[in-house]
């Protein structure tokens, strides 16, 4: 398989150097796998627009999402990159890992967690049951129709790095076996 490298700023279109002055700004960096994105001329700046949409999910709630559904697609770089943002909108990393496992303290939350994982496993055809759940928590149509986006995003991200394996440029996430083998010591 070709080897996906990640471009630098002078290697993508001028539209996207653009974009990497902005997130060099915004964060210090330019992470790995927006980088690669910018292989697209348009893409970068169209996953962005998507990404930073108005929703109805809090960025809590978003973080949830993020972190199951990059535990189900198997994404690492997706799963450390959301552990650090988790970190930053209030998760420790206890509750971090109960989501990674497809669980939240949190009732609502819970439902959240469970609904997002099942619609990624079953691709879209989730369990009915927790569909009725997720309601029953005080979800709306549109929150469903706004989780379904986030899962989508996410699995976006996930698929384009476990495709080219772009290196990980965040704190790497626990290994949730590890984790579990530690804690039992």
């Amino acid at each position: 398989m070709k080897k996906f490298t990640v471009p630098t700023r002078g290697e993508v279109a001028p539209a996207n150097q653009a974009i990497f002055d902005n997130l060099t700004k915004a964060l210090g960096f330019v992470p790995n796998l927006y980088a690669a994105i910018a292989y697209s001329d348009n893409g970068l700046g169209r996953y962005l627009a998507y990404q930073n949409a108005k929703t109805t999910l809090s960025n809590k709630e978003k973080e949830a999402v993020n972190l199951i559904v990059s535990q189900v697609n198997n994404c690492l770089y997706c799963q450390s990159a959301h552990t650090v943002i988790g970190k930053m909108n209030g998760f420790t990393d206890e509750q971090l890992l109960g989501i990674r496992r497809g669980t939240a303290d949190n009732p609502k939350l819970n439902a959240l967690v469970k609904l997002a994982a099942s619609i990624t496993k079953n691709r879209g055809n989730a369990d009915t049951a927790l569909v009725d759940d997720f309601f029953a928590q005080g979800y709306t149509n549109e929150n469903l129709v706004d989780l379904v986006l986030q899962v989508s995003d996410k699995t976006a991200m996930n698929y384009l790095h476990n495709l080219t394996q772009i290196p990980v440029d965040f704190p790497l996430a626990p290994a949730l076996e590890l984790v579990s083998a530690i804690s039992k010591n």
